[in-house]
């Protein structure tokens, strides 16, 4: 997030000194290609850049595009597709990863700033948003897409773009401890929305916890039932410092559906707990639904360790 509000702010200032850029937006990718649907970069007429389509020499390609263009006058929005197989008949990106991208090559107008300055604002107070992109330029408002992406296109001058802005997926982390405080730094590089909720007041890792967006003390994790909601970019980590606690917050979100929910702990905890539900008759297929013991079985030791084995297996997850 912080890298897309970094470009939208470089393209704001450009702007504002009169130099001329041009944003360059995957609006779609298929298969291997390195930069997926929704990645973006400004490239201004001082040779100036900020964020990327993917790296690699598809992107030096681009930007080298961009300059040129930006150097012409007259130059209207080109919808470009590049094809990641030096066997394609044409539009070869010179890559051989074999995937395939559409990208929007696009010169910044004086009516795009509003709209620009309206997103940046939306995106430093993490609200959610709608961006859209077509051949009259760029439009940004507050209302909620029922898609992440859509990308229509009939021709080069007939298509449309639009995007859900913001963070599109909510981490929910329940306890506040050593490996929560090393889950959060981790997780804090991705796009999610971080909530943490602990049932201790004043604990030290809470305390120096500023990786996470907002922090909730809580009374008793049986209120989880109330404050986690389902949804389908809903993850949930519970993580607490015992067996008693982590079970209250397992059965108050056990019924939630939610794209990924986690559980550590020992295998002789798990064990115990999920016989205790089954011997309750909580459904098995209910219980298949959390991952525990939690992360990819690299065996982790240390907080950190643990923290990049969670943060694996909900990436994986992700992008299923």
């Amino acid at each position: 997030m912080k890298r897309q509000i970094s470009t939208w702010k470089f393209l704001k200032k450009c702007f504002e000194e009169n130099i001329p850029v041009m944003l360059l937006y995957v609006l779609e990718s298929r298969g291997s290609s390195p930069g997926r649907q929704g990645f973006f970069m400004a490239v201004n007429a001082n040779k100036e850049m900020e964020g990327s389509i993917g790296g690699g020499i598809m992107e030096h390609k681009f930007v080298e595009m961009a300059k040129d263009k930006l150097q012409a006058a007259g130059h209207k929005p080109q919808v470009r597709k590049q094809i990641h197989d030096k066997s394609a008949g044409k539009n070869q990106s010179g890559m051989i990863c074999s995937g395939e991208q559409t990208i929007l090559l696009y010169i910044v107008q004086e009516n795009d700033s509003l709209y620009i300055e309206k997103l940046i604002s939306s995106l430093e107070q993490n609200k959610n948003g709608t961006l859209h992109l077509s051949p009259g330029g760029i439009v940004f408002d507050d209302t909620l897409p029922t898609k992440d992406f859509e990308f229509n296109i009939k021709s080069e001058e007939e298509w449309s773009y639009s995007e859900k802005t913001g963070y599109k997926n909510h981490l929910y982390i329940v306890g506040g401890g050593h490996c929560a405080l090393a889950f959060s730094k981790i997780m804090s590089m991705m796009d999610f929305y971080i909530h943490l909720f602990e049932d201790r007041k004043q604990l030290n890792t809470v305390e120096k916890n500023n990786y996470v967006h907002e922090k909730t003390v809580i009374k008793d994790y049986s209120e989880l039932s109330n404050l986690i909601p389902s949804g389908e970019n809903n993850y949930v980590v519970v993580m607490t410092f015992g067996y008693r606690t982590d079970d209250i917050a397992v059965r108050a979100l056990i019924n939630k559906n939610i794209k990924y929910f986690g559980l550590l702990g020992s295998k002789k905890k798990i064990e115990k707990i999920f016989n205790d539900y089954k011997n309750e008759g909580i459904d098995e297929e209910v219980l298949k639904k959390i991952h525990s013991p939690i992360g990819i079985q690299i065996k982790s030791q240390t907080p950190e360790e643990i923290a990049v084995s969670i943060a694996a297996e909900i990436i994986k997850v992700k992008n299923e």
